[in-house]
């Protein structure tokens, strides 16, 4: 059994109770643990198994109670669950911690929905995970073809449902896939679509449009997802899925952008670093794009080299300025950027943002803002 505890400034690492038990009788034990003082007030807690092994026995959890020995404030809750929570279903559990004289939080069951293209025909060959962050922490990683609900399968698309309970993360920012397998694969996945089960809105839309290929040479991919924007209001489930850039009444049309990316070519010119770029126009801005599947170069950035990427978000009206910039990473993250071109497909126009001068990264990322 392993435990996360969140606090009002950060969470612990998991804390895997073999070894801490203090004291045992038949239907009850103890643990002694020692968590981080900078942790602030504890709010929750998950609870989970440490195997994700398929052959692990049930685990029927009846009560709950967590006592700090300094101050002897106490917390407990009848549980009454097993874990997994269904037949190779989620394998974790949280709650929130309800100290005197202070408000809980409530836990939320969540609705993600994937939306892809093949994961379907190999998910007993792929391990995939998610976790949900939002301004109140995050679920950790939680399985997501364990236990698939509402399955559909076109000719070219397909979409399943996974539930999450947590604790309320707030307003949610981001997703983290972690994706692995034994075998080679590709897996093509759209988009991610995270709401409350028990309402309608708001939904969150998180573009993926990205194929993954796991290999020998790359067993695990982890992808960090930013969310690219939010639909509120009063919208027909079926617009929903018809119209994926709605967001309150108003519909905004998805665009597609061409970027041309030139790397200057003297010496040192190249980068192996990861690339960004953030697109703003007069009406809203992109999310934060990782340039990383070059339509020209298995290695992008080289010296004297033009890669071209593409790119789908919501319509951010003309064209004003980028945000482009590394991190830093890799062997010579030194990086000479020439200029960078974007072709608006909806609009039949072409910007460019002369640069001429060394993207340099030591400490932090490097954003650097051009505009036509």
């Amino acid at each position: 059994m392993v435990m996360v505890f969140y606090g009002s400034n950060g969470k612990s690492n998991p804390v895997s109770m073999e070894n801490k038990v203090e004291h045992q009788t038949e239907n009850q034990i103890t643990y002694d643990i020692h968590l981080p003082s900078d942790l602030g007030m504890l709010y929750k807690v998950r609870l989970g198994l440490q195997s994700l092994e398929n052959n692990i026995s049930q685990w029927f959890l009846c009560h709950f109670k967590i006592q700090n020995t300094s101050t002897l404030d106490t917390f407990s809750l009848t549980i009454n669950e097993t874990l997994p929570l269904s037949p190779n279903g989620d394998r974790w559990i949280e709650f929130p911690i309800q100290w005197p004289l202070k408000e809980a939080l409530s836990v939320v069951t969540y609705h993600l929905t994937v939306f892809s293209r093949n994961i379907l025909n190999g998910k007993n060959l792929v391990h995939m995970t998610a976790c949900i962050y939002g301004i109140r922490g995050d679920t950790g990683d939680r399985s997501l073809l364990q236990s698939l609900q509402n399955v559909q399968q076109g000719e070219k698309n397909e979409s399943f449902l996974v539930i999450v309970d947590a604790v309320d993360l707030g307003e949610l920012e981001k997703i983290v896939l972690l994706i692995s397998s034994k075998t080679d694969c590709k897996l093509n996945i759209k988009k991610l679509h995270v709401q409350e089960a028990a309402k309608e809105h708001p939904i969150y839309v998180f573009e993926v449009n990205e194929e993954f290929s796991v290999n020998a040479n790359k067993p695990k991919i982890q992808r960090e997802i930013p969310r690219s924007f939010v639909i509120r209001g009063e919208q027909q489930k079926g617009d929903i899925d018809n119209n994926l850039n709605r967001e309150g009444s108003q519909v905004k049309k998805s665009t597609e952008y061409t970027i041309k990316v030139y790397t200057g070519n003297k010496r040192g010119a190249g980068t192996d670093a990861n690339v960004h770029i953030i697109l703003f126009g007069n009406e809203d801005k992109s999310e934060v794009f990782q340039l990383t599947h070059s339509l020209e170069h298995q290695n992008p950035f080289e010296r004297g080299k033009v890669d071209t990427f593409k790119i789908k978000t919501k319509n951010l009206g003309s064209l004003r300025s980028i945000e482009i910039g590394h991190d830093g990473k890799g062997f010579a993250s030194g990086w000479f950027l020439e200029k960078v071109e974007i072709t608006d497909a909806a609009r039949n126009s072409m910007h460019c943002f002369n640069c001429n001068r060394s993207v340099d990264q030591s400490i932090t990322t490097l954003y650097m803002l051009f505009s036509f």
